[in-house]
């Protein structure tokens, strides 16, 4: 059935009406963030012998552009679905048609992996442009990033359909989201951080996702260590698809 579909042409109709309020931010972003970045602070830790064995820009894109990702997914997964539940009342409205709670759940899922992968694409690009790929590896960072959006959105979704309290969203964004995107390995190496630290950076799906994308950029990316990457973001994804399924029939359904 293409009942998903459906719900996904939704996001999609909605979204061309407000598109060009977000590309801009989209180009200009990356080139911002790798000009003062990997430019800017990289010409300082560049200076004498490297100590990350790499130029700082090389090491730093990959890292951004998976969090790009982790950024979309919980953007478009937490306030917009509980607007969808209690304010607009979009989810309520594609009940009242054949959709299913399983429909739309797909649906938007759909949607926030065309978000993620468009914005990848045009990460990538922009970091090519600096230099950053090395390798034609390089291209399998957009499935991973997009793989990395779903570890997140999923999740995140089936959370917010469930809470009540939007309170909640500002403690993710301050607690686990900022966090993450500190301290998962994009600006500096995990293994220097003491040890807790650096176990609980490796059990995140955001250091998961930028290691995939650093190798893979840079070539060095092992088949047997990627594989157990990958399947460490399907495992986030999968569970947090299936706590969807079962929060959203739930919160909607009953």
């Amino acid at each position: 059935m293409d009942y998903p579909l459906r719900a996904y042409e939704y996001y999609l109709t909605s979204y061309r009406r407000v598109w060009r309020g977000s590309v801009v931010t989209s180009i200009v972003n990356p080139v911002l963030y790798l000009t003062a970045l990997g430019v800017g602070l990289g010409s300082i830790v560049n200076r004498g012998s490297s100590p990350l064995g790499i130029p700082y820009l090389d090491y730093v894109a990959p890292g951004l552009m998976a969090a790009v990702a982790m950024q979309i997914a919980a953007a478009e997964c937490s306030w917009p679905v509980m607007a969808a539940v209690r304010w607009t009342r979009q989810y309520h409205a594609m009940l009242a048609t054949p959709l299913r709670a399983r429909d739309i759940v797909v649906g938007h899922q759909l949607w926030v992996a065309s978000r993620v992968a468009s914005s990848a694409t045009v990460y990538l690009i922009v970091i090519a442009a600096f230099g950053v790929v090395r390798s034609p590896l390089g291209i399998l960072a957009l499935p991973v990033t997009v793989l990395v959006g779903a570890a997140f959105s999923a999740p995140i979704a089936a959370l917010a359909v469930r809470v009540r309290n939007e309170a909640t969203f500002v403690a993710l964004f301050r607690f686990v989201i900022m966090p993450m995107f500190l301290f998962s390995g994009i600006f500096f190496p995990v293994a220097r951080m003491p040890h807790a630290l650096r176990v609980v950076a490796y059990l995140t799906p955001l250091w998961n996702g930028v290691y995939l994308c650093r190798n893979l950029t840079l070539g060095t990316a092992g088949l047997w260590l990627s594989l157990a990457n990958v399947g460490y973001l399907l495992l986030w994804a999968g569970a947090g698809l299936a706590l969807a399924f079962r929060f959203y029939r739930w919160r909607l359904v009953r």
